[in-house]
């Protein structure tokens, strides 16, 4: 059986290819990227809250609140970078696509 510290730092491999790959594509809409990049904030930050939350109280992460919701502000934040990253692409494609039929 795999600890699951293991698998969280092996599947920041794919996520790293992930970013590479749409990075490269330059199609993902900019405000999203930002937030997928984001995501490795919050897990930069969610590491060492976890440490502190295991060293200062003897607990997970996921029990101290205070602690736990700190770190959790920045998946939320990538979150609503991506989904405005894509709002926004949406209605650009819609004011895009009215114009060409303005055009017509």
């Amino acid at each position: 059986m795999i600890p699951k510290e293991s698998l969280f730092v092996i599947s920041l491999f794919p996520y790293l290819g992930f970013l590479w790959f749409i990075t490269q594509s330059k199609q993902m809409p900019r405000l999203a990227l930002i937030g997928f990049y984001m995501t490795l904030v919050f897990v930069g930050v969610t590491i060492p809250a976890g440490i502190y939350a295991k060293v200062a109280y003897g607990e997970s992460l996921a029990n101290i609140d205070w602690l736990h919701g700190g770190a959790e502000f920045f998946l939320t934040l990538s979150n609503i970078l991506v989904v405005l990253g894509f709002r926004q692409a949406i209605i650009q494609s819609r004011q895009a696509s009215l114009q060409k039929i303005k055009d017509v």
